[in-house]
């Protein structure tokens, strides 16, 4: 693929949704942020991926069907959340991990409105103890290959499109798609 194509398939990138993420006003900001169109379709794993026309004119996916994307954000809004997938959630959060990790998918965990110092230091407002919550989420990492990221609420719409942007431009650099 000349590099023409990249670019014309990266200027046609659009954000997948999971259909599963709930379409709140603070959904609405992230959304405005990627500065891209975007849409929601069924994800088998994870929150958001991308979708591009590739050269020969065919999508990267198929919306109609449930994508199985190649990567893939995660995104809790706080640490609470985060804990909450590893008590409650954790057999469905397994599950999904397992999935990707079966597909072969990159996965970044982005959660907003938190930092390490504030999961270390067990400043959240579930019960799970830091040292369990510290140790499950890099077992997480380690296991399933995930890249965990904090960030403020107001710059993860931003983090998301950027992430799969370059996922994708890596990809086509590398010649996955012809």
């Amino acid at each position: 693929m000349t590099v023409l194509e990249q670019e014309k398939v990266l200027k046609s990138i659009e954000i997948l949704i999971d259909t599963r993420e709930q379409p709140t006003e603070r959904a609405r900001k992230r959304y405005e942020r990627f500065e891209c169109p975007y849409r929601r379709a069924t994800l088998s794993y994870g929150d958001y991926t991308c979708n591009a026309v590739l050269p020969d004119g065919s999508f990267l996916y198929d919306v109609e069907k449930t994508v199985e994307p190649l990567c893939v954000v995660e995104r809790k809004m706080s640490l609470d959340e985060l804990a909450a997938c590893f008590c409650k959630g954790r057999r469905r959060f397994v599950h999904e991990f397992e999935r990707a990790a079966a597909m072969g998918a990159r996965v970044y965990l982005i959660t907003e409105n938190a930092s390490w110092e504030n999961l270390l230091n067990g400043k959240y407002r579930t019960r799970m103890n830091s040292k369990a919550f510290k140790a499950s989420v890099v077992a997480f990492m380690v296991r399933y290959n995930v890249n965990l990221i904090f960030c403020k609420e107001e710059t993860s719409g931003e983090l998301i499109k950027e992430i799969l942007y370059r996922d994708l431009k890596e990809r086509l650099e590398r010649g996955e798609f012809g």
